[in-house]
C-alpha cells in the first residue's frame, strides 16, 4: 500500500467486551501469584494481608471510576496522557509519558515476559533462569542472558508481531486468554475454597488483625505499622496495575463515552473479587509460614500443591503461562498508543505518530518491543518497577486532581459520565495517594528517589524536543 493511501486514523472496532478483557487481562500477570509472600513477611497476619488487598482494591476502583469522566470527555487514543496535557500541561503530559516509555510500560512487558519464561521453566527445564547462556565481566558486573531472558524477549517480539496487523488480531488474543484465565482463577478458587484446611484456617485468623513482623509477636508501632503497609502496598498496586491501559485505546473503541468507563469498572470490579478470594484461599491452605517462606515467593505453587497434590505446581505453571501471555498482550497493545499520540503533539518520534496500511501505529510498537528487550537483558526491570511505584501513583493522584481542575476551568464541557461519588470518593483516593508517597518516602527511600530521578530526566528531553519542533515548523512555514 502506498503511503498516500495509508490510513490516517485509528479504527473504532473494539466493544465492551473487548474493553473489559483489555482491563482484566492487563491488570492480572503473575503478581497475585506471587506477593502475597512480601506483604505477610511486612504485615505478619491474615487479616491485614487481606487489608492490604481491600484497600488496594478500593483505590484501584475509585480511579477507574473517576477515570471514567476524563475518558467520556477526551475520547481520544493516548488515554492518561492527553487527560494530563488537557487539565495541565504538555509538560506535565510529556513527563508522564516519557516515565510510560521509559519504564513504567516497557518495564512491566519486560517483567511479565520472564514471568511468563520462569514459569514455563516448569514444564521445560531448558528454559530455566538458571540456565545461563552467556556470561561477561563488565567492569565489576556480572552480565548474563540465561534462557529465561531469551524466551521472554521471543514472547514480546512474537505478540508485537501480531499487534502491528491489526487490533483485531490482538483482540483475538486478548479476548482468548483472559477469558481462559479468569475462567482458571475462579476455578482455583472454587477448589481451593473447597479444600481449605480448619486447623490452618482457625490458627492463621487467630489475632490475624495484630501487625507484626511474622517472627514476631511484637506488634508494630503506630509509625512502623504505617510504614509496613505502605511497603507491603509496593507488590500489591504493581499486581493491580496497568487497568488504565483501556483509556490509551480509546481511539480504538466503539462508543467510547459509554464503553471506556463500563470497561474500567467492570474489569477492576472482576478482578479486586479475584484477588481478595485467592489470598482467602492463601489462608485457607497454608499456614502463614509457608507463605511468608514459598519458594522463590511462589506461594501459588505451594497452595496448589495442597488443593491438587503433586500435579499443582504443572496446574499453576500453566495458569501463569496462559495469564502472562494474555497480559503482555494487553500490555503491548495499548501502549504504543500513548507515543502515537505524544508524536501527534511533536513530543515524540515523528515517524510513531503514522499508521501502517493495517491503522495501527505499528513503528511505536517495534521501539516499545526494543526498550522492553532491552530491560530482559538487563536483568534489573524488577528493581525499575519497584523504583517507579511511587511514581505511578503521582501520576495517578494528578490525573484525578485534573477532574477538580477541569470542573472549575471548563464547566460547560460536555460530561456523558460523571465521576461516581465526586468530589468525596476521587478525594479520598487522592488523600490515601498522598500518604502512600509520603509513608514510602520515609520508610522505603529506595523506592522514591530513583523512579522521581527517572521522571526528572524527561523535563531536558522535553525542552530539546519541543525546541526542535519549533526549528521543524520554522523551516517549513512559508517565509
Amino acid at each position: 500500500m502506498s503511503k498516500e493511501t495509508e490510513p490516517t486514523k485509528l479504527k473504532a472496532s473494539l466493544g465492551l467486551l473487548d474493553g473489559t478483557m483489555i482491563v482484566a487481562g492487563s491488570m492480572i500477570g503473575s503478581g497475585i501469584f506471587i506477593v502475597s509472600a512480601d506483604i505477610i513477611r511486612n504485615v505478619g497476619s491474615s487479616g491485614w494481608l487481606i487489608a492490604v488487598w481491600l484497600i488496594t482494591g478500593f483505590m484501584t476502583l475509585t480511579a477507574a471510576v473517576s477515570y471514567g469522566e476524563l475518558s467520556a470527555m477526551f475520547p481520544k487514543a493516548g488515554g492518561q496522557y492527553v487527560y494530563l496535557k488537557e487539565a495541565y500541561n504538555k509538560l506535565i503530559a510529556f513527563l508522564y509519558g516519557w516515565s510510560f516509555f521509559a519504564v513504567i510500560q516497557t518495564g512491566t512487558i519486560a517483567a511479565v515476559g520472564v514471568a511468563f519464561s520462569k514459569f514455563t521453566a516448569y514444564l521445560i527445564p531448558a528454559v530455566s533462569e538458571d540456565n545461563i547462556l552467556y556470561s561477561t565481566m563488565i567492569g565489576s558486573y556480572n552480565f548474563k542472558i540465561s534462557a529465561a531472558q531469551c524466551v521472554s524477549i521471543v514472547l514480546i517480539i512474537f505478540l508485537t508481531y501480531i499487534n502491528t496487523k491489526g487490533v483485531k488480531s490482538g483482540k483475538i488474543i486478548q479476548n482468548l486468554f483472559t477469558i481462559t484465565k479468569l475462567a482458571s482463577l475462579f476455578g482455583l478458587i472454587i477448589f481451593g475454597l473447597i479444600m481449605i484446611k480448619g486447623d490452618v484456617w482457625h490458627a492463621n485468623w487467630t489475632n490475624a488483625w495484630q501487625i507484626h513482623k511474622l517472627d514476631s509477636t511484637t506488634s508494630y508501632t503506630m509509625a512502623a505499622a504505617l510504614g509496613a503497609i505502605a511497603a507491603s502496598m509496593v507488590g500489591s498496586i504493581f499486581s493491580s496495575d496497568a487497568w488504565n491501559n483501556v483509556t490509551f485505546i480509546a481511539g480504538e473503541m466503539r462508543n467510547p463515552q459509554r464503553n471506556i468507563g463500563l470497561s474500567l469498572f467492570l474489569g477492576t470490579l472482576v478482578v479486586t473479587i479475584i484477588y481478595v478470594s485467592i489470598n482467602f484461599v492463601y489462608t485457607g491452605v497454608l499456614p502463614l509460614h509457608d507463605i511468608a517462606t514459598a519458594e522463590k515467593d511462589r506461594v501459588a505453587v505451594s497452595a496448589s500443591q495442597v488443593i491438587f497434590g503433586p500435579i499443582g505446581t504443572s496446574v499453576i505453571a500453566v495458569m501463569i503461562m496462559i495469564s502472562t501471555f494474555g497480559c503482555n498482550n494487553g500490555l503491548i497493545l495499548a501502549g504504543a498508543r500513548v507515543y502515537y499520540t505524544m508524536a501527534q503533539d511533536g513530543l515524540f518520534f515523528k515517524r510513531t505518530g503514522t499508521l501502517n496500511k493495517f491503522a495501527v501505529p505499528s513503528f511505536g510498537l517495534w521501539i516499545q518491543c526494543l526498550v522492553a528487550s532491552i530491560l530482559c537483558l538487563s536483568g534489573r526491570y524488577g528493581d525499575l518497577l519497584d523504583m517507579i511505584s511511587f511514581v505511578v501513583v503521582i501520576f495517578y493522584v494528578l490525573t484525578i486532581l485534573g477532574i477538580y481542575i477541569l470542573r472549575v476551568q471548563r464547566p460547560d464541557m460536555p460530561r456523558p459520565y460523571k465521576a461516581f461519588g465526586y468530589p468525596v470518593l476521587p478525594a479520598i483516593y487522592m488523600l490515601m495517594g498522598i500518604a502512600f508517597c509520603i509513608l514510602l518516602i520515609i520508610y522505603k527511600p529506595q523506592f522514591t528517589w530513583p523512579g522521581l530521578i527517572i521522571v526528572l530526566v524527561g523535563i531536558p528531553i522535553y525542552y530539546i524536543s519541543t525546541r526542535n519542533t519549533r526549528d521543524e515548523e520554522q523551516i517549513e512555514s512559508p517565509v
